[in-house]
C-alpha cells in the first residue's frame, strides 16, 4: 500500500519520464514535488517503488522509469480528465468546417489525435452487431440489367448489379421495391431469411439477392480504420532506438493487422480502456498502450477511436482527447443515423 506521499512521488516519476523521455533522478523529483522533506527520505521513498515494481532503474547509478504496473497505479489515480473548454470550442468549430459526411468527421478525428498526441490514431466507422435495411432501390439499366442499391444501418450503401430474367419496367421495379421496403424495413439479414411472407417468385428473388449483400457485409467484420500519425509515432524515442520496435508498429499497419490486435473483445460502451504494455494479450503489442474508446448508438450505429504509441505516452492529454471527441462524434452519427431513418422512409 502506497502512502499519499509516495503516490505524488510515482506520479512526479511518471509526468517527467513522459515529457522528457530520459530516466527521472532523485534530485529532479525532490524539486519536482516541493514535499518539504529531505533528499534521503526521496530516495528512500522511490527505493520502496522500485522494491515494489512501480519504477525501474535501467542502471545502478541511472534514474528511474516507469514500469507496466507504475503507469497503471498513475491511470488509476488520474480521476476525470477533461478538455480545455477553449480547445473544445476549437475542435468542435473544426468538425463544423468540413462537408456534412461521415467519411470526413472521421478523418478529421483521426488526424486531429494524431497531431495532439503524437502517436498513432485508429478511427473506425460505426457499425452494429448486424446490418439493418434500411431502404432498398432497384434502378433499370437496360433491358434486364439492373442495379439494386442498399441503404443499411450505419450510414452504409452498397451496389450490385442483377440480372433478371426477362426485360423489366422501371415502374415494375419500384413496385417491387417498395414492397420489399414495406415488409422488411429494420431488419437483418437472418431476420429477412426467417420471415415468412408471401411473395413472387422474382420477389423472391430480389430478396434473396439483398440477403447475400447484407451477409456479406456482416462478415467484414473490421473495415479499414482511418489512420494517422505513423511518422510521429515513429520519431519517438523508443521507436528511434529500437528499429525492431518501430518495424513491428509498421507490419502490423502493412499487413491490417493493427486493428484486430487492439481493440478489446469486450469493449464497453462508456468510458476509456487503456491497456498498458504487458497487458495486451496479442504479444506483438506489449511494447505499447493502447488508449481507446467507443462512439456512436449502442447497438446500431458504435464506432471505435484508438491511439498506439509507447507506453511512455501522454496519457492524460489523449484520455482527454479521445473522450471529448467520442462525443462529438457521437452527436453527429446521431444526426446523421436519425436522417438516415427519415430518408428510408
Amino acid at each position: 500500500m502506497l502512502s499519499p506521499r509516495t503516490d505524488t512521488l510515482l506520479k512526479s516519476i511518471v509526468e517527467q519520464y513522459i515529457i522528457k523521455a530520459v530516466p527521472v533522478s532523485s534530485q529532479s523529483v525532490t524539486d519536482d514535488c516541493g514535499l518539504g522533506v529531505s533528499a534521503a527520505t526521496i530516495r528512500n521513498e522511490m527505493a520502496q517503488l522500485e522494491q515494489e515494481g512501480y519504477i525501474i532503474r535501467p542502471h545502478v547509478s541511472a534514474g528511474s522509469v516507469p514500469s507496466d504496473k507504475g503507469y497503471r497505479r498513475y491511470l488509476e489515480s488520474l480521476g476525470e480528465v477533461k478538455l480545455p473548454l477553449a480547445e473544445q470550442r476549437l475542435l468542435s468549430h473544426l468538425f463544423h468546417q468540413v462537408e456534412q459526411e461521415l467519411d470526413e468527421w472521421l478523418n478529421l478525428a483521426a488526424t486531429i489525435i494524431a497531431r495532439r498526441v503524437q502517436n498513432v490514431a485508429l478511427v473506425t466507422k460505426p457499425r452494429g452487431k448486424a446490418c439493418l435495411l434500411k431502404h432498398l432501390g432497384l434502378v433499370s439499366l437496360q433491358n434486364t440489367l439492373v442495379l439494386l442499391v442498399v441503404a443499411l444501418s450505419a450510414a452504409r450503401v452498397r451496389q450490385q448489379l442483377i440480372t433478371f430474367a426477362q426485360n423489366v419496367t422501371q415502374a415494375e421495379l419500384t413496385v417491387i421495391a417498395n414492397k420489399i421496403n414495406e415488409i422488411y424495413f429494420g431488419l437483418s439479414s437472418s431476420q429477412i431469411s426467417a420471415k415468412e411472407v408471401e411473395l413472387s417468385s422474382t420477389e423472391r428473388w430480389v430478396t434473396d439477392c439483398l440477403v447475400k449483400v447484407m451477409e456479406a457485409e456482416d462478415k467484414e467484420r473490421y473495415e479499414e480504420p482511418y489512420l494517422a500519425g505513423l511518422p510521429f509515432a515513429l520519431n519517438q524515442p523508443e521507436l528511434v532506438l529500437n528499429h525492431l520496435l518501430a518495424r513491428n508498429l509498421v507490419e502490423l499497419i502493412e499487413q491490417r493487422k493493427l486493428l484486430s490486435s487492439i481493440i478489446p473483445a469486450h469493449l464497453s460502451q462508456q468510458g476509456v480502456k487503456v491497456i498498458v504494455g504487458k497487458e495486451n494479450e496479442v504479444e506483438s503489442m506489449r511494447d505499447y498502450s493502447v488508449v481507446t474508446i467507443r462512439y456512436g448508438l449502442r447497438e446500431e450505429a458504435s464506432g471505435t477511436i484508438s491511439v498506439i504509441g509507447p507506453t511512455r505516452m501522454p496519457y492524460t492529454r489523449t484520455i482527454a482527447i479521445v473522450t471529448y471527441l467520442s462525443l462529438v462524434l457521437t452527436g453527429l452519427v446521431t444526426k446523421l443515423y436519425g436522417r438516415e431513418i427519415s430518408n428510408a422512409n
